[in-house]
C-alpha cells in the first residue's frame, strides 16, 4: 500500500495514514482504506485497530489540488470510494478507535466519525466540516453520518456554517472522547482499545453493528441520483471559482 502503513501489535492492528506532511485524501488512499478493513475484518488474529495520522495532522481532508483537474469519471470515482470507505469502516465490526494526532477539517473529520472513540491531541488543531465554505459539495451521507454523532440540531448548523472546532469545543459537544497531551494519543487509544477487547467481544460486535443499522442504511447504494448531483454542483461555475481560488492558495504555499 502507498497512502497508508499498517502495523500489527499483537492483536491490535494499528492503521496509520502515511502520505506526505498533512495526508490528503485522493481515491488510492480511500481504495486502500476500504482493501485494509475489509482484511482486518477477516483477520482472526486482531481483534480491533486504531486509525491515526502524523502529528500535527491527523489528515487535512480531500486532496483539492489533485482532485480539482478530476473529470467526471474520476470525480463519481472519489465520491464513490468515500461512500465505501465509509460504510467500510462503519461496518467493521471490531473496536475502531482513531487516534487523532493533529489537525482534522473535512475529509480528516470523516474519516475520524467512522470511529467508535475519538481520542485527539490538544493544543491549536481544528476538526469539523469546512466543506461548504470551500465548494465541495456535502453529500447527505456526510451530513448522517456527522448527524449520528453529534446531534441534528448542531450537525447541520456546523456544515452550514462550516464550522472547526477547537479540541475542547469538539470535546463539549461530544465530538470527540478524550483530549489528550499529543505524546499521549496513541498510548491512550491503546488503553481503550484494552477496555473494548476485555469485555465479550461476540456480545459486543453484535451490539455495535445492530446498532449501527439506521446508519448503514443511508449507506446501501451510491445511485444514479447521487451521482448526478454531485457532478452538477462540481461542475457549477460558483464551485469551480471556489476551488480555483484556494487551489491557487495551496499551490503558492
Amino acid at each position: 500500500m502507498t497512502t497508508i502503513e499498517v502495523l500489527k501489535e499483537g492483536n491490535l492492528a494499528v492503521v496509520q495514514l502515511s502520505r506526505g506532511k498533512s495526508n490528503p485524501i485522493n481515491t488510492t488512499m480511500l481504495k486502500e482504506l476500504i482493501a485494509c478493513f475489509e482484511e482486518l475484518k477477516q483477520d482472526e488474529q486482531i481483534t480491533g485497530a486504531i486509525l491515526t495520522g502524523k502529528h500535527p495532522f491527523f489528515s487535512a481532508g480531500l486532496d483539492v489540488i489533485e482532485l480539482y483537474n478530476y473529470d467526471n469519471k474520476q470525480v463519481v470515482e472519489l465520491f464513490e470510494s468515500l461512500f465505501l470507505a465509509i460504510r467500510t469502516m462503519l461496518a467493521f465490526p471490531k473496536p475502531l478507535i482513531a487516534a487523532i494526532s493533529g489537525h482534522s477539517p473535512a475529509g480528516g473529520c470523516v474519516l475520524a466519525l467512522c470511529c467508535d472513540y475519538r481520542i485527539m491531541a490538544e493544543g491549536k488543531y481544528r476538526i469539523g466540516l469546512n466543506e461548504v465554505p470551500v465548494g465541495i459539495v456535502m453529500p447527505t451521507f456526510i451530513y448522517h453520518l456527522y448527524e449520528s454523532v453529534i446531534g441534528s440540531k448542531l450537525a447541520m448548523q456546523f456544515i452550514l456554517e462550516g464550522k472547526l472546532l477547537s479540541t475542547h469545543e469538539g470535546e463539549a459537544c461530544g465530538l470527540l472522547d478524550e483530549v489528550v497531551h499529543e505524546t499521549q494519543v496513541l498510548d491512550k487509544a491503546k488503553e481503550r482499545f484494552t477496555f473494548y477487547t476485555a469485555l465479550n467481544q461476540r456480545t459486543w460486535q453484535f451490539s455495535k453493528l445492530n446498532m449501527r443499522k439506521s446508519l448503514l442504511a443511508h449507506f446501501s447504494e451510491f445511485n444514479d441520483d447521487l451521482k448526478e448531483e454531485i457532478l452538477q454542483h462540481w461542475w457549477s461555475d460558483d464551485t469551480r471559482r471556489i476551488l480555483g481560488g484556494l487551489v491557487a492558495q495551496l499551490t503558492k504555499k
